[in-house]
């Protein structure tokens, strides 16, 4: 498991010139960005990976589609289209995807203090699971989940998920305003 260098960035989003290994990123709490890929169909549905066993922050929980650090020189749509690609096996284009936002996000859990820069995308796939390759040593399977059956069990059982919080149910909320339900 390779500890790749990334960019450390200030309050504000703006680049330090500094790099620290994720690793050092988390622990000392240094702010830093990440790509988010948001997958939902037609029917209502949002693809959820299902994280490997083995990986340092929430190992075996159900997470975001897909998803990745930026990496040094890279900007935030290269690492969306690069981790879907990676983590799930889909080759997209950048006009695939919707850009959604940035969310500053600041979390802490155990020894990790995550603060961190969310560059946040939509991608519309009807596409069957079936034909997506995983990578094994970043997830262990990948789930098209109903959208009320993923508010009900974030609800009931939130230790099956990755702790986002609230920032669950504002990604729910604009998938039900793209299908319009």
């Amino acid at each position: 498991m390779e500890d790749k260098l990334i960019d450390i960035y200030d309050e504000s989003n703006k680049l330090t010139h500094v790099q620290k290994t994720k690793s050092e990123a988390h622990k000392d709490g240094l702010w830093h960005r990440s790509a988010h890929v948001w997958i939902y169909n037609s029917k209502g549905e949002i693809l959820l990976q299902l994280r490997a066993k083995h990986k340092f922050i929430y190992p075996d929980k159900w997470d975001i589609s897909s998803a990745g650090h930026v990496i040094p020189g890279e900007k935030p749509l290269a690492t969306a289209l690069r981790e879907a690609e990676e983590e799930i096996g889909l080759k997209i284009k950048k006009d695939d995807l919707q850009f959604f936002g940035i969310k500053k996000a600041s979390e802490a859990h155990g020894k990790i203090r995550n603060n961190e820069f969310y560059y946040i995308y939509f991608l519309k796939y009807d596409g069957g699971i079936e034909k997506l390759k995983l990578q094994s040593s970043e997830l262990q399977k990948v789930r098209f989940l109903p959208i009320n059956k993923l508010e009900e069990e974030l609800r009931k059982k939130p230790n099956k998920y990755t702790p986002h919080g609230d920032y669950w149910f504002e990604i729910i909320e604009e998938v039900k305003k793209k299908l319009k339900i």
